[in-house]
């Protein structure tokens, strides 16, 4: 069974992987795999450009967890989409030292359900959960994860609302 945890960068996929790794889940993380496929870099948004369509037809199915905020481009069996309140999130990613214009993208993207509604593009709703990680430890998260694997924890998306945020301004 491959599970995707996907997410806004600073959601805490990447976290969460880690601690799933340590129970020993075999975790690939998507950032070790797109260089291939990278096109190139936009400097305006500080990003690279990755082929996503190429870099998921090439990709290898895994027994385990792929983490990264592509993960849901990925023919995965089920997928966990981490979510944080944008503010939280804008402090996350400045801490990471990310310029403010990216700092404010993400938090828009995240407060719009950008990642959720892909991968809703993409997956049924019962293949889905939904988890509020800025609300939770890293192992809370981790648990929430496996007992989805597991089929313990009911799929659920809809729950989180950030639109709050957009309508204060980010």
């Amino acid at each position: 069974m491959m599970v995707g945890i996907t997410g806004t960068p600073g959601t805490g996929k990447s976290t969460v992987g880690v601690v799933l790794a340590g129970r020993g889940r075999r975790v690939v993380h998507t950032t070790e795999t797109v260089g291939p496929f990278i096109l190139g870099k936009d400097p305006a948004r500080d990003t690279r450009v990755v082929d996503a369509e190429a870099w998921a037809a090439a990709f290898e199915p895994i027994d385990g967890v792929v983490e990264g905020h592509l993960a849901h481009l990925l023919p995965c069996d089920l997928v966990v989409v981490l979510r944080c309140r944008p503010d939280l999130l804008k402090e996350r990613l400045t801490a990471r030292g990310y310029p403010r214009e990216k700092v404010r993208e993400n938090a828009e993207a995240e407060a719009l359900d950008v990642i959720l509604i892909e991968t809703l593009e993409g997956f049924p709703r019962e293949k889905v959960l939904e988890v509020d990680a800025g609300a939770l430890n890293p192992e809370e998260v981790a648990d929430l994860v496996e007992g989805f694997m597991a089929g313990e924890v009911a799929p659920s998306v809809g729950m989180v609302d950030w639109s709050s945020y957009i309508l204060e301004g980010l």
